[in-house]
């Protein structure tokens, strides 16, 4: 997968990389080792992002327009577990909002 996203967001394209926090299948440690491997700059460090003023998870931005973000919580199915957090950053994603 490494290949595909470092291709795609070099273009141009956007990408947010996800993992709950709680996922036993795929921990949020190797998601974000994996992430970081791709060797772009931090643009946005490794910070909450709330709903309702709570925490919501944590999320750290890269150059490449490349978005990693953890769901405080959330399982390795994360709309299942966090449906309203899941609605919250893909809608924000999408929209090119900030999370």
């Amino acid at each position: 997968m490494i290949p595909y996203h470092k291709n795609l967001t070099s273009k141009g394209y956007s990408a947010l990389i996800f993992s709950g926090d709680h996922d036993m299948c795929v921990p949020f440690t190797g998601t974000e080792a994996w992430t970081r491997s791709l060797g772009y700059k931090i643009v946005d460090e490794w910070r909450p992002w709330l709903i309702n003023d709570q925490v919501a998870g944590f999320i750290q931005g890269y150059a490449n327009n490349l978005t990693f973000l953890t769901i405080k919580g959330a399982g390795h199915t994360v709309p299942e577990y966090k449906p309203e957090e899941a609605l919250y950053f893909y809608k924000h994603f999408l929209d090119g909002t900030p999370i």
